[in-house]
């Protein structure tokens, strides 16, 4: 059979063999540890990631279905699930920085990965450096002797910029250091970073991967086998595993992927395009818009632009407020890529961390306030958005 598509792969889910038949379903293995009769087997498994299970810390069949899923996916070698999107975030800038590296990193990020980065820096002494997503140039002018890797995100968060993939992972590549792209808001069925030259993808799976809001976790995917065994041994004893349960909800979810991203990519557009017509609105941040600054690269990147947005409202941070709490049917709530659309004030809650110049410098406003647009129809969804508006 010829390769399959990330939509027909996402259906099906890798799953460990069982003699004489499989289910079709892939079943929790809701156990903590795994009983030996060889006390050698037992011993060479705890060191090797493709052992046979040992201890729920150190993998669990039903995780390792969700990291060969991903990894699949994204089309790298091998996946680390992991309790949290920053715990699959940590396990990279953790598990691959020492002290006096240094990181360069695009300069609008998810909150917390910049007080990661931030907290890095005052901890450990790693510096960093802050570049433009789509700047190799500036890029190449920040690198040093002792610089590790540049940090990506496909889509920023919350203000939709997209990374020069292609560009910026070659001028890492050249220049010999590592490249992390976030792909959370963009996920396989929009990009494949390392189709880009990318090194290692990380994903809050919490998102758009497990789709219905009821799963906490993230997952990093490596193009490189020995790249993922260091990285392996670290997260191992720094205890950020997924939970079985968790890992089977986001594969029950990530079946539906295709589907959900499809929807909420026209739904987004369609609310996108709206606002940018509505007199309360300065200015809407979605890549689909011929304004957006991202609006060509992502044309040439994407096939669709994603189901996050932003927008600012002129009557700043008290029209912000105003709106989200009169909203009916959006809900005031964190994270995104749920089947309901979600809305939040970025400056005072996922970016909270951020000084006052660091927020400027994202663009992000006090009258910013952030979509994450669900599946519903979309007419409801703009009768609500239309009368919290006025």
């Amino acid at each position: 059979m010829s390769e399959l598509r990330p939509d027909t792969k996402a259906v099906h889910i890798p799953m460990p063999p069982i003699d004489g038949s499989r289910p079709i379903t892939m079943p929790i293995y809701q156990t903590s540890g795994f009983v030996f009769d060889d006390p050698a087997v037992m011993a060479a498994s705890m060191g090797r990631p493709d052992g046979s299970y040992v201890y729920g810390r150190y993998s669990n069949p039903t995780v390792r279905s969700l990291e060969l899923a991903v990894a699949g996916l994204e089309g790298g070698t091998s996946a680390i699930s992991t309790g949290s999107g920053m715990g699959a975030i940590n396990v990279v800038l953790l598990g691959l920085l020492r002290p006096g590296d240094h990181l360069v990193a695009q300069r609008s990020l998810y909150g917390g990965t910049a007080a990661m980065i931030n907290e890095l820096a005052e901890r450990f002494g790693i510096t960093v450096s802050y570049v433009p997503e789509n700047d190799p140039a500036a890029l190449r002018a920040a690198v040093r002797p002792e610089t590790k890797l540049v940090y990506l995100e496909t889509i920023s968060n919350p203000m939709t910029l997209v990374a020069d993939l292609p560009a910026m992972c070659q001028a890492a590549r050249e220049l010999g250091i590592l490249s992390v792209v976030d792909n959370t808001f963009a996920t396989p069925l929009l990009c494949r970073p390392f189709e880009h030259g990318a090194d290692i993808v990380v994903h809050s799976t919490t998102k758009y991967l497990s789709g219905h809001t009821d799963v906490v976790g993230g997952i990093a995917v490596f193009a490189d086998q020995e790249l993922y065994e260091r990285a392996w041994r670290f997260a191992i004893e720094l205890g950020a595993s997924a939970d079985p349960f968790a890992a089977w909800l986001t594969l029950r979810g990530l079946q539906t992927l295709a589907l959900r991203m499809e929807r909420h990519c026209s739904n987004a557009e369609f609310l996108a395009t709206r606002l940018a017509e509505h007199p309360a609105v300065t200015a809407v941040h979605w890549p689909g818009l011929a304004s957006h600054p991202s609006y060509e690269l992502a044309g040439k990147l994407l096939p669709g632009f994603g189901g996050v947005f932003s927008f600012d409202l002129a009557g700043g941070r008290a029209a912000g407020e105003k709106f989200m709490s009169s909203v009916r049917l959006a809900l005031l709530a964190p994270s995104l890529g749920g089947v309901e659309t979600l809305i939040l004030h970025p400056a005072t809650t996922s970016h909270r961390s951020l000084s006052p110049d660091e927020l400027r410098r994202s663009g992000i406003g006090e009258g910013t306030v952030r979509v994450s647009v669900g599946i519903e129809h979309p007419e409801d969804l703009w009768a609500d958005v239309a009368q919290a508006l006025a």
